[in-house]
């Protein structure tokens, strides 16, 4: 068995016995989805984007209901409301993916957020706490990319997409700033809802 075979088995085992243990209703969602494996939280994300039926980027209280359910997960109608409470952050009576993602995760250690920040500065090339496809041009070569490869993109067309990938979901701007970087590096979940 591979070493991460090995952690996402014991995460999981982990994750079960703890979750007798908790009631804290964030936390045992947290629980019920590691217990699924290390990709739990992940599906419930892709859950939660099928849910999304009107492609709203948010899930109002009954599709947040109906994709827990449908992920199997074990929580009582008072508890998914405690829940909805908590991950809608601005009371706005929906949960948007960055508002979901931010509260679902486990908190990240020190050491962890130092590297995601020193891999941030590294692509800050200007310093100005702003990526920018200026910024890529010293850091990212293009050349390996399949689609530039054969002629599909250009060089900024594929620095474009690579910003995307960090770029604010509502705020198409081309620019990375370091607290949206922190959140779609620091989790395995898909950068778009």
């Amino acid at each position: 068995m591979s070493g991460t075979a090995r952690h996402d088995r014991e995460m999981a085992i982990n994750a079960k016995r703890s979750l007798s243990k908790t009631t804290d209703p964030l936390e045992r969602l947290r629980l019920q989805c590691l217990a699924k494996g290390s990709a739990g939280i992940k599906g419930l994300g892709r859950v939660f984007q099928i849910i999304d039926s009107n492609n709203s980027r948010t899930l109002d209280f009954n599709e947040f209901l109906r994709g827990l359910r449908q992920y199997a997960v074990m929580i009582n109608k008072e508890e998914a409301q405690e829940l909805f409470r908590i991950f809608d952050k601005d009371g706005s009576g929906t949960i948007d993916f960055d508002e979901f993602l931010v509260t679902l995760r486990p908190p990240m250690s020190n050491a962890r957020k130092e590297i995601i920040m020193q891999a941030f500065q590294k692509l800050d090339k200007t310093g100005d706490g702003v990526v920018t496809i200026e910024d890529l041009r010293g850091v990212y070569n293009v050349k390996y990319h399949p689609k530039y490869q054969n002629g599909d993109w250009t060089e900024d067309q594929v620095f474009r997409a690579f910003l995307d990938n960090f770029d604010s979901p509502n705020d198409k701007d081309g620019k990375c700033h370091p607290e949206r970087y922190q959140l779609v590096a620091s989790h395995p979940l898909p950068l778009q809802w």
